[in-house]
């Protein structure tokens, strides 16, 4: 196994369930031996594809695949500016496919590898959106029906309901909301889902990075009556120094992460312990490697994971996020946004939701393989990105 090295490196892009998905495959010297990973960055395919077909190829060929470590500080690197999203999406569909050989390899699967399992399978929040109240109570009961007990409910999608602001003359176009009208409109929605489900559910609520730190922490503090799981993405990375006046006034749970790309934007948060839970977004911090350590960093200042499990995640990273979350004392809750057939189809040994939890294959690695004349029929889309063109009433671009 020493001499096994890294023959090939490409970059696979596919939509099978209408969503641009990078998956890396590493294609070793032993015939048949190959690993894969995912580096989705949904939203500029085309640039991680590039990053790994011609930069990766040509630097890390003829790589001995077991030296993992060296490898991610290579590529980490070797562009001189490093921890942007193109560059750490890439690093990651390399670094996950490099721990899918190993674990083949060794003939173990992943959480093995990462010392063993402290649980048998991952409990999952899903994601409960409508138009009125009625729909999101409605979902929500559907969830419980089916195992689930934590949910994230959302009214009217990020930001609330759009529509009713006054806007001068010339705006621009864009996804318009109102921040005062969408806190007004959250704290009903979770005291009426609370007083219609009663304690039997654990509620979430994404705030996305919509209002300012001052709204942000009116808001903490109003939700405190109705017991959240946690309020996730309270402010954008820019005003994490923000965290230290919330925690200091309010005891809602708070998660953080999605567009964190490196250790100093989660540094502060974590060491001070002013959040509950971590929910990066695995492919976009680098992969496995970094990820291991965060959790690590985190467990040590008692945050919890709740790694990113949006649509524009592949199987092959979900698979990675639930090894981990098998794997991770600290373990806190995984987001699940659930996987079509046309997704199975594509990518045989997907994880499986069963009861509110989800499970993995016992197959050696992360357990996901990828057909690729299957892939093939799905090919990504090109076009502008339309729902983060976010703007408030008078036309000011903001966070989406």
């Amino acid at each position: 196994m020493a001499g096994v090295t890294i023959r090939d490196i490409r970059a696979i892009c596919t939509a099978p369930a209408g969503i641009n998905l990078i998956v890396v495959k590493v294609e070793t010297s032993e015939p048949g031996l190959y690993g894969l990973g995912c580096a989705t960055f949904a939203y500029r395919h085309r640039l991680v594809a590039a990053m790994v077909d011609d930069y990766l190829k040509p630097l890390l060929a003829g790589r001995a695949v077991a030296d993992i470590s060296d490898i991610w500080e290579t590529v980490n690197h070797n562009a001189y500016w490093r921890n942007g999203p193109i560059n750490n999406n890439a690093l990651s569909g390399l670094d996950m496919a490099l721990w899918d050989i190993k674990g083949k390899q060794a003939g173990m699967p992943l959480y093995d590898l990462l010392g063993g399992r402290c649980r048998p399978a991952a409990r999952v929040y899903r994601h409960a959106n409508g138009a009125t109240l009625a729909e999101v109570a409605a979902k929500v009961r559907q969830y419980l029906t089916e195992g689930v007990t934590h949910v994230r409910v959302q009214w009217g999608g990020y930001g609330g309901r759009t529509g009713g602001a006054r806007q001068p003359a010339g705006t621009l176009p864009g996804v318009y909301y109102c921040p005062d009208q969408y806190m007004r409109q959250t704290i009903e929605l979770l005291a009426a889902m609370r007083e219609e489900l009663g304690e039997e559910v654990e509620l979430l609520h994404d705030v996305h990075e919509r209002l300012t730190p001052i709204q942000a922490l009116g808001l903490a503090k109003a939700l405190e009556p109705y017991r959240l799981f946690f309020l996730e993405d309270l402010l954008p990375p820019e005003q994490v120094p923000w965290f230290r006046t919330i925690r200091q006034q309010c005891a809602t749970p708070l998660a953080m992460g999605e567009l964190f790309n490196n250790p100093m934007e989660w540094d502060m948060l974590v060491r001070e312990r002013l959040i509950d839970f971590i929910r990066v977004h695995i492919s976009q911090t680098g992969g496995i490697t970094p990820a291991r350590k965060l959790a690590a960093f985190c467990e040590a200042s008692g945050v919890r994971t709740a790694w990113h499990g949006p649509g524009d995640v592949s199987p092959v990273g979900h698979a990675a996020n639930v090894h981990l979350d098998l794997a991770s004392p600290n373990f806190g809750i995984q987001e699940w946004s659930g996987l079509n057939d046309t997704l199975r189809e594509v990518f045989p040994g997907s994880p499986e939701l069963q009861n509110g939890f989800v499970t993995l294959s016992e197959r050696p690695g992360l357990g996901v393989d990828i057909d690729e004349k299957a892939a093939a029929r799905f090919p990504c889309k090109d076009g502008v990105t339309t729902w983060t063109q976010t703007r408030w009433p008078d036309g000011t671009a903001f966070t989406p």
